[in-house]
């Protein structure tokens, strides 16, 4: 373990989860990372960090907000609501003074627009798997677009990551894969094996990479919204029986699609051409 230690002079991780009595619950979504190699290819993943604001959301006992710091990051805004987690990640701010700072609370209820604070921000987090879907989805339907942030490196389940980065046609094809392709252009950087993790997750996971498009097709976000939840929530029908509430046969004649096509052969352009005919 002495070669984890010396890549950035602070204790490694496993000593500092002993320390601390830091075991993982379940309850939290919590999978540590304790790899300093690994969590600096995650922050590297991210791009240039030098002059950059990165949000991350659990940070559990800092493994992640020690690689970002090591790798130039300016400042780091870490949000974490188990406060176990807290004397352990303020032994990594008094090690890079001035650099991090620890938001102890709930990601969900987190306005990270306003944490940005209009500088250069990116968002880089081994998610918590309970709300990661949840809190991507937040992100690529803010109002404000291009959005507060410059990008988003998140780790999720492979099985996740793959509907992100789905293409029409494709099985994993849905609405996140909609929301993904219509404002970003997103790529899986690399997987990581279960055993990098404590406690090993029972799933490969993959780290997504995403960059907002400056320019995406106008759209209102929230009428998008609700049509790819009707499409998708019953992707086993002709599009005209789920989206009988929105107009189905008519509203697909408008715009030119078949009606008797499902959900998953549509296009992002096709999606967003439904939501403007909405």
């Amino acid at each position: 373990m002495s070669a984890t230690t010396s890549i950035d002079g602070l204790p490694p991780l496993r000593d500092v989860i002993e320390r601390h009595g830091l075991q993982a619950k379940k309850a939290l979504g919590q999978n540590f990372l304790l790899d300093l190699n690994l969590t600096s290819k995650v922050a590297r993943a991210a791009g240039d960090l030098s002059g950059v604001t990165v949000i991350e959301v659990g940070p559990g006992p800092g493994g992640l907000t020690r690689a970002l710091l090591m790798n130039g990051a300016r400042r780091v805004i870490a949000i974490e609501r188990d406060e176990r987690c807290l004397a352990a990640l303020a032994e990594v701010s008094n090690h890079y003074p001035g650099r991090l700072d620890v938001v102890s609370g709930d990601a969900l209820k987190t306005d990270f627009a306003a944490l940005a604070g209009g500088e250069p921000t990116k968002i880089v987090a081994n998610l918590p798997y309970n709300i990661g879907t949840e809190l991507l989805v937040r992100w690529l339907t803010v109002q404000d677009w291009p959005p507060f942030y410059q990008s988003l490196t998140l780790m999720f389940q492979r099985e996740v990551a793959e509907r992100i980065v789905a293409k029409p046609a494709s099985p994993a094809f849905g609405r996140l894969g909609v929301l993904a392709g219509w404002r970003t252009d997103a790529r899986i950087a690399f997987d990581v094996p279960p055993q990098a993790f404590t406690p090993p997750p029972k799933v490969t996971s993959s780290v997504i990479h995403l960059e907002p498009r400056m320019q995406p097709l106008p759209a209102d976000v929230k009428v998008l919204g609700r049509v790819t939840e009707a499409a998708f929530g019953q992707r086993r029908k002709m599009l005209r029986q789920s989206l009988k509430s929105m107009g189905g046969e008519r509203l697909l004649e408008t715009v030119g699609i078949d009606p008797t096509r499902r959900a998953e052969t549509l296009s992002v352009e096709e999606f967003v051409a439904l939501a403007r005919a909405v």
